[in-house]
């Protein structure tokens, strides 16, 4: 099992932007298939945000598309999301997610608002 702690979150204006950190405070991320980060907004189901695979290949929702990047230090064990051109319905708490074989583990999430 891995543990995942996110990081990063906060309040924005629109047009600004974060970056996320997700750190395996145990486990290693060189090992996982995937990583990824989802989001859920208030009263929504929880959305795939990006996703990066062990080879370095990188997906993105059409939401996401040109604003988001997903990247992954496996040196320090560590995959980011940086935020650009914030926009108010961005606003969510944000997840890592691993999947390494039959494994899926989750981090506790952290909040990004941003403000119109």
């Amino acid at each position: 099992q891995v543990q995942l702690v996110e990081s990063g979150g906060g309040l924005v204006q629109a047009g600004g932007s974060l970056r996320l950190s997700c750190a395996a405070a145990s486990g290693s991320i060189f090992r996982a298939n995937y990583m990824a980060w989802y989001r859920q907004a208030p009263g929504k189901a929880r959305e795939l945000v990006a996703m990066v695979s062990s080879s370095g290949f990188a997906n993105y929702a059409d939401s996401a598309k040109g604003r988001f990047t997903i990247s992954k230090d496996n040196a320090k064990n560590t995959l980011y999301l940086q935020m650009n051109s914030l926009k108010p319905e961005d606003t969510a708490v944000y997840y890592c997610n691993s999947v390494t074989g039959p494994n899926v583990n989750w981090g506790q999430g952290t909040q990004v608002t941003v403000s119109s």
